[in-house]
This record gives structure tokens, C-alpha cells and sequence, in this order.
């Protein structure tokens, strides 16, 4: 069995505001009008606290076949991306209006980020999916080992 020959942990800090936004939902909730408790809010409360160990990091790794892009330290989040679909890559750069997370935007496709603007950005199936990084030189220079040229 061969080892992972990529993998890379980014730490990120954007769980430090989704932290923040729950505490805040905890307080609005606990303190609503009449002293009354409102479920809604701690309902919510309690999704942003989740999603809070969710997003503290993006692992990029070699699975052998594909590549793993994986949220975490809870891993619910995550994408394997086969070698054998990813037609080109580059290295890139994200905009403001790119955001952060996971998502896709009409005409700019997928993105996987945890903060930043640096990323690679891959042609897979003929559709545009970039992962934010902040190892973008290396990871670039490993899929490339990984993408057949076309022809």
C-alpha cells in the first residue's frame, strides 16, 4: 500500500465568529421579551455551536485514486474528487465575493475554503471547482503529478 503523498492541514479562524454568533443567539434567546426562553434562537444557537467544530480546518490529502478536501475537525463536510475527472489545474486566486465555505456560484462553480484567496483551481468534468489553500504551490505541483494531459 502506498502512503498519502499530499496532505495538508489548514487552520482557520472563522469558527472564532461562528462561535461569537452563537453566544450571541445564546444571550438573545435566553433574554427575549417577557423572560421568555425562545426556542428558535437556541435551536440556532445550537446549529452554529455544531458548525463551530465543523470549520476550524480544511485537510487536502492523496487517497491513492483521488483527492480527499475535507472540513473539519467534525468531518461532515467533505468531497472526493477522483484524478481520473480532473482534466487541468492551476494555481489561482479567489475574490472578496467568493466567500468562504462551501458553495457554488453560477459561472465560477464550486469553492471549498476555510479563509483566504489563495487556491488551485481544477477542471474536473469540465466544470470549474477551486479549493481554497494556503499550500497552493505545493498542492498544485502534486495534482499536476496526478492529471493526465488530454490527447
Amino acid at each position: 500500500v502506498m502512503g498519502i503523498s499530499y496532505c495538508h492541514v489548514q487552520k482557520g479562524r472563522i469558527h472564532l465568529l461562528l462561535a461569537a454568533v452563537a453566544l450571541i443567539l445564546v444571550g438573545t434567546g435566553l433574554t427575549s421579551q417577557e423572560g421568555t426562553v425562545s426556542l428558535a434562537l437556541l435551536v440556532a444557537a445550537a446549529v452554529m455551536g455544531v458548525l463551530t467544530f465543523c470549520f476550524q480546518t480544511l485537510t487536502v490529502s492523496d487517497q491513492g485514486d483521488h483527492l480527499l478536501v475535507q472540513f473539519g475537525p467534525i468531518p461532515w463536510f467533505g468531497k472526493r474528487i477522483p484524478y481520473s475527472i480532473i482534466q487541468t489545474v492551476e494555481r489561482s486566486r479567489s475574490s472578496f465575493i467568493d466567500g468562504w465555505g462551501i458553495h457554488w456560484m453560477p459561472g465560477r462553480g464550486w469553492i471549498w475554503n476555510l479563509e483566504g484567496f489563495d487556491c488551485a483551481r481544477l477542471m474536473v468534468d469540465g466544470k470549474p471547482t477551486r479549493i481554497g489553500t494556503d499550500d497552493a504551490d505545493n498542492l498544485v505541483a502534486f495534482l499536476e503529478t496526478k492529471v493526465q494531459p488530454a490527447g
